[in-house]
């Protein structure tokens, strides 16, 4: 007798999947099932069969799935006869799972029908020419496909209304196959923080910023009208689209005109591609642009051409000789007069190329801090936030600096902050800009810099972080690990404390970062005499 089988819905794998293991149990034959849906199960479609086993309109209950990380044991209770159980791998539980999502009506056959054969043909798992699994193998493609396409294409336009806290972003689509549901959480992890929605015409799906509900179909006529932000993006394609590498035939093919109709580029790619040709032709015609930057290329300057231009800003700070000029004026001309050499040498800096740093980096980072300051600190070069923002020591191992500096009862108002190089040196690995440390020869580039600085703040002592600020301070190699927490004098006369940089307890083991961050708090301390703090363990505050 003709057995038919109703799953609870189109994509209702546990369903199916209790089911057959049932009627492989019985030894129930390909031929002799029909699998429905409440989608195509019409009329009196079970007044026919009477057979106790049938499939009533209610879903079976799900056995639970097995682990993906093995063989999946498709029988699950004690067997009528002494056969024995079907086992499949993850590999084609997977194969399954996807192609029930095709909207091919006759896929439970093809999948029983291969649940049945592998039972009974050996040789069918080590087969990848027989007909069924090819079949299956095309479905699954088609079904991964337009998952893809339904990734690419879905357009948001937003829906602002009065009673809504927040905007809601709807998106129409018509996918080829029943995969809203499989889609529905790559949207949720994409677009976490915004409330969207996602009309199709047999399923929808909606996120609320906390879980997904799903709904019956919509119409075209319940998306919403395009928005400003869709303008916006129609400027954009504009903007970017490149006449001279336009391939329609490919273009086609990634983005078939099947979806074009939902797409609101799409009534640009005509006009475009009909201009193309004559676009092409401007574009070789034209000379070419000089890039843009930030950072003007200049002839390097020098330290004569930094010395002069100190000298000339002091020049014109100087108070007048005549008996008009009071004393008080003289004094805060004269006071003033370190500020302006330092910002006189901060834009000098911005035009550096002495070495090769300055022309990639952003900006340059100057030194920050009082003039008059007792305490400079100098550490080896800007990182990447440092080289986005032009000041120093405001990416991670800033921050832990400044952790130190208030542990320590410091007042950054006492300290004049700056590194041995002024830009950001970095080798791109994908997105990322990773620090390289600076070459001698770079250090000694910038070293002139660094002397012009500590001669117009004139600190009581200096604290050296690092190997590459050691070295341009002392004027020899330093193993910072055997001279850290040691005073010594530079060529210069100036009072050097050496210690590590903060950027090595960042990279430094996790476990011993405690251990590594007290001791660094030790070596500080030992300016705390500059600085007019009383010399406790700085553990203890």
């Amino acid at each position: 007798m003709l057995r038919t089988v109703l799953l609870s819905n189109e994509t209702d794998w546990p369903g199916f999947r209790q089911r057959a293991r049932e009627l492989l149990i019985e030894g129930v034959a390909p031929p002799e099932i029909t699998w429905h849906t409440p989608a195509d199960a019409a009329g009196d479609l079970f007044a026919a069969s009477s057979h106790a086993g049938d499939t009533a309109a209610q879903p079976a209950s799900v056995q639970p799935d097995p682990p993906a990380t093995a063989s999946a044991d498709i029988t699950t209770r004690p067997q009528p006869n002494p056969t024995s159980p079907l086992s499949v791998s993850p590999v084609f539980l997977r194969l399954c799972e996807t192609v029930m999502l095709h909207r091919d009506p006759g896929r439970f056959a093809l999948l029983y029908r291969l649940l049945w054969r592998l039972a009974r043909e050996a040789d069918l798992r080590h087969d990848p020419l027989d007909a069924d699994r090819v079949q299956a193998q095309h479905m699954a493609q088609a079904v991964r496909r337009d998952l893809h396409k339904m990734k690419a294409f879905v357009r948001f336009r937003q829906v602002v209304r009065p009673d809504a806290p927040e905007p809601l972003h709807v998106a129409w689509f018509e996918p080829e196959h029943h995969i809203v549901e499989a889609a529905a959480p790559f949207f949720m992890r994409r677009f976490a923080q915004m409330r969207w929605a996602i009309l199709t015409p047999e399923r929808c799906v909606r996120w609320d910023g906390e879980r997904l509900e799903f709904s019956p179909g919509a119409q075209r006529s319940d998306a919403p009208p395009p928005d400003a932000d869709e303008a916006l993006w129609l400027t954009y394609y504009r903007h970017i689209f490149n006449p001279a590498r336009l391939k329609l035939a490919m273009m086609q093919k990634e983005m078939p005109r099947k979806y074009w109709h939902n797409l609101p580029e799409a009534a640009l790619i005509s006009p475009l591609a009909a201009g193309a040709h004559a676009a092409s032709g401007r574009m070789m015609a034209a000379l070419p642009t000089e890039p843009l930057r930030r950072i003007a290329r200049t002839a390097p300057v020098c330290s004569a051409e930094t010395t002069a231009m100190i000298a000339d800003a002091r020049d014109d700070i100087n108070p007048s000789s005549s008996s008009r000029t009071s004393s008080i004026d003289a004094m805060r001309a004269i006071s003033s007069a370190p500020l302006t050499a330092l910002s006189a040498l901060k834009q000098a800096t911005d035009r550096c190329r002495e070495c090769p740093i300055g022309e990639h980096a952003t900006q340059s980072v100057f030194g920050e801090g009082p003039a008059g300051a007792v305490l400079m600190v100098v550490g080896e070069q800007p990182g990447d936030q440092e080289d986005l923002r032009g000041r120093p020591f405001v990416g991670p191992a800033g921050k832990l600096f400044d952790q130190a500096v208030a542990q320590l009862g410091w007042s950054r108002a006492q300290l004049y902050v700056t590194n041995a190089v002024k830009h950001f040196k970095f080798e791109l690995r994908g997105k990322r800009r990773i620090h390289k440390t600076p070459t001698q020869r770079e250090a000694a580039a910038c070293l002139h810099w660094l002397e012009s600085e500590i001669e117009q703040v004139r600190p009581r002592a200096i604290v050296a972080l690092g190997a590459t600020a050691a070295r341009a301070l002392l004027g020899r190699q330093v193993a910072v690990m055997r001279e850290r927490g040691q005073w010594h004098n530079s060529p210069r006369g100036e009072r050097v404390l050496v210690t590590l940089h903060p950027s090595a307890l960042l990279r430094g083991d996790p476990a011993e970062h405690e251990a590594a961050y007290a001791q660094w708090l030790r070596d500080l301390s030992l300016a705390n005499e500059i600085v007019g703090v009383s010399s406790a363990d700085p553990l203890s505050r």
